[in-house]
């Protein structure tokens, strides 16, 4: 099963992809108000040399509560894809900083087998970030 996801707190975004059994991750930290290039995220794990996006058969992202824009920023991305590729997208609850992408593509893919591997149960319209937080407010406040 081959999976790609992403996580991101806002000043630090990961990508990883599972191929098979295989894990290859890229992060890295940028400004908080600066979005990732996702060509070079996705070429740092191997896109169009040992996969295709064609190739995945299950999308997710981590629901951060850590940063509102960046979270629905990846939430567009992968929902496109998904969309795009007629693929299921898996939304996971992000569990703190040490939960990188990695750990967002091993449990997204432990909650698609639990589900009986159902791509129907993971439509990527269903997929939307929620947020506890109701206190946003501007980083130079």
């Amino acid at each position: 099963m081959n999976i790609l996801a992403i996580k991101s707190s806002g000043d630090h975004t990961s990508i990883s992809v599972i191929l098979n059994e295989e894990i290859n991750t890229f992060s890295m930290s940028h400004e908080r108000k600066e979005r990732p290039d996702w060509d070079l995220f996705l070429s740092n794990i191997g896109h169009k040399k040992t996969f295709k996006l064609k190739d995945i058969d299950l999308f997710a992202f981590a629901n951060s509560q850590h940063s509102y824009t960046a979270t629905r920023t990846i939430a567009t991305f992968m929902k496109g894809m998904a969309v795009g590729l007629d693929k299921p997208l898996i939304v996971i609850t992000d569990k703190g900083k040490a939960f990188d992408s990695g750990e967002v593509a091993k449990e997204a893919k432990k909650n698609f087998l639990n589900s009986g591997s159902n791509p129907k149960k993971f439509e990527p319209n269903l997929a939307n970030p929620t947020y506890h937080e109701t206190n946003f407010k501007k980083l130079d406040e």
